[in-house]
Order: C-alpha cells, then structure tokens, then sequence
C-alpha cells in the first residue's frame, strides 16, 4: 500500500484525489524536498514541476524566466480573463534536522518553509482543474525567490499577470492541524524594510576614551533609542517592528575604533506607520549621533509591501472553504503576523488573497517554520490543492 493511502483525509477532499494522482503529488513532493534549491538557483525544481504538469495532462506549460514556471488550465467559455493561482518554490540555507526518510540531500539547504508543498499543492489544483475545468482560464503560477524577497516581482515583469484578473495564494502553518483554513479579511502578514546604519567617529587607545569619539558607545545607545519608535511613536493598536539585527565594530578590545555599522527591518501593516517608522530610524539616528559626536549615514532598502486581505476575495475563498470543510474549517489567524511574504506584490496590481492551510498533523507539535525541524504534513497538499481549485472556480 503506497503512504499516499494511508493518509487521513476530509471525505470532501479525498473524493477528489485518485490513488494514482495522491501518489504522484506524494512522490512530487518528495522529490522537491530532498532536492532543494536555494532563490533563483530552482534550475531543477523547475523542471520538475514542468515535468509533472505535462505529465498530468496540462498542454500550455512554459518556462517564465530563469527559474520560474507557467500554466495554463483552459476554462469552459473561451476569452474570458484569467484567475491565477500561485505557489513559491525556493527553499531556504539551513541545515536540515527532520529526519524524515526524504531529508534534504543538499547539505545547508531545505524546505523549512513548506514550499515543497505550496509548489505540489499548486501542481495538484493544477490536475483537478484539468479534470473539472472552471469557466475561465486559470494560470498556475510556480514562482521563484519568495524567500528573497523579489521573486514575485521578476514573475510580474516577466508578464506572469497578463490577462488575470484575481490571483490567490496560500502557505502552510503547522499552528493549524490539517483541514484548518485561515482565510481571513484584513492584515496578513507586514511589510519588511531593511536598514543600514553607519557611524563614524575617532579612533583612540582603549585607555584614552576622551581622546575618542567613540560610535560603539553611540551604536549601543541607538540600538536603545530606536525601540522607543514602537513604544513612543506609533499607535498603541497599530502593530510593528524595528529590530537590530547585526552590529559591526572593532578590531581589538584595546582600541576604540572609527567606525561602527548596524542593520536591520522595520516591519508594519499599513502605510502610514511604514512611513512613520522609517522616518524615525533617520531621524533618531541623526540625533543619537549628534549627541555622541559622530557622523552617521542612514541608508534603507524598500521591501515587500503588507498583505491586506481585502473582502471580496476572501469571501470567494472562504466559500469554498465552507463548501469543501465546512463552516468550522474556518479559523482565526488569531494574533497577527509580521513576517512578510512577497505574494503582495501581485496584491498590489490586481485583487486576490492569501490564505493559511493547516499543516499539523494529527497529535502532531507546533515546529515553527525556517527551523531545522520543520515539516509540512502530506495531507496539506491534497486540502491546499482542493482550496485553491475550488476558490479560482468560484472567482469572478
């Protein structure tokens, strides 16, 4: 008896998947997770999913840039505009400590993010749409380079978005046992800015601080002074992060050196408090330095925007939520996210959402994700597949 069959399924679900296709999206799936690929090197996880599409009868597959891949699943009526479906499928440098019999064999690089399984869910919509077609076209969209951040926009420039006029998404999360739904209306996940900080002094002997202008001194009382922007600044009930996450300076513990430089991401879930906080890094910046005497150049890298689930969308999702699981399928995100997810920069040029699937399986613990020992249940694939399937079926 394959694993596929052994798998405990919502009946609604399980209908739809034959033992040969479970099988084949068990052995995609599989196969991708001990072969990861690392953003914008997917070469081979590419053809793979080219490979599987074609084998499951998808006639229009192509190739969408260097890593990237395109489906298109012809609908009933004939010109209509397309919905769009979407799966990432880069995975992450961490060594990986599951112990799973299909481990990664890259060493320092796995699927600690569950893209294995968006891609084969992804795959898997892609065969049940084939079988049951909806009334318009639908475009699977395979992308690369979720993890760096510019995945989505290379898919974008690269005319992924041609003729669609809804796209949805969704990621697994082993808060949620399998059958679980997240498909809610407003923030989903921040938007994710990064900052370098540059401060130059003096140099001095260790001994002779006077003789100094001392930006260790400075760095740590700027790593205090920016949490003040989240507690002091920003709206109590609007959410959001500065972090520093890297701090650069000395040679040696006798000498006071000229320079010191930090980095990190300021998170938010709407633009006015994206703005603000940005506006705040400078400028504290600029009046810590002061204060010690030192120079400082404060540069920021723009990052993915916020994902806010608007409610038409979600509605159309969590139709098809309830139409497959039933009503109580559907569950609270429950606190708010504040990683960030590339999936909104489709957002911002056409409506859609993103969802979360349940990836626990039963009796199963919380691993948190980009972790060494995370794991996607299997059963995610067949519950995100028929999701996504009936959702861009339901999508007008």
């Amino acid at each position: 008896m394959s694993a596929a069959r052994t798998f405990t399924l919502p009946d609604a679900v399980a209908r739809l998947f034959d033992d040969e296709l479970r099988d084949r999206l068990v052995e995609l799936r599989r196969s991708l997770h001990a072969h990861p690929e690392l953003s914008h090197q997917e070469h081979e996880t590419a053809r793979r999913l080219v490979e599987a599409l074609v084998s499951l009868g998808v006639r229009d597959v192509k190739r969408c840039g260097a890593t990237g891949v395109i489906a298109r699943i012809p609908g009933r009526v004939a010109g209509s505009r397309a919905v769009a479906i979407r799966g990432d499928i880069d995975a992450l440098p961490i060594q990986e400590a599951t112990g799973l019999s299909f481990a990664s064999q890259t060493p320092g690089v796995m699927h600690a993010c569950g893209h294995d399984v968006h891609a084969t869910w992804a795959v898997g919509a892609a065969a049940l749409l084939q079988r049951d077609p909806a009334e318009h076209d639908v475009v699977v969209i395979l992308q690369p380079a979720e993890e760096q951040g510019d995945g989505a926009l290379s898919m974008i420039e690269a005319g992924a978005l041609e003729g669609v006029s809804m796209i949805f998404g969704g990621h697994v999360d082993r808060r949620f046992a399998v059958g679980q739904v997240v498909a809610d209306a407003g923030p989903l996940a921040a938007s994710a800015d990064t900052f370098e900080i540059e401060l130059t002094g003096r140099g001095a002997h260790a001994a002779r601080p006077h003789e100094a202008a001392d930006p260790i001194v400075g760095a740590a009382a700027l790593v205090s002074a920016l949490q003040t922007i989240v507690a002091r600044r920003l709206n109590p009930a609007t959410a959001g992060v500065v972090t520093v996450g890297t701090i650069h300076a000395g040679t040696a513990p006798n000498v006071i050196p000229e320079r010191a430089t930090l980095g990190g991401t300021i998170r938010a879930i709407d633009g006015a408090a994206r703005a603000l906080m940005v506006d705040e890094v400078r400028r504290i910046t600029e009046g810590v330095a002061a204060t010690h005497r030192l120079d400082a150049r404060v540069t920021f890298e723009r990052g993915t925007p916020p994902i806010v689930n608007p409610e038409r969308p979600i509605a159309i999702a969590r139709e098809a939520v309830t139409a497959l699981l039933c009503e109580p399928a559907l569950v609270p995100l429950g606190t708010l996210n504040m990683a960030a997810e590339d999936f909104a920069y489709y957002l911002e040029r056409i409506p859609g959402c993103f969802l979360r699937i349940g990836a626990r399986e039963p009796g199963g613990e919380f691993v948190a994700a980009h972790s060494p020992k995370f794991h996607a249940a299997e059963e995610a694939i067949f519950v995100g597949a028929a999701v996504l399937a009936e959702t861009a079926r339901r999508a007008r």
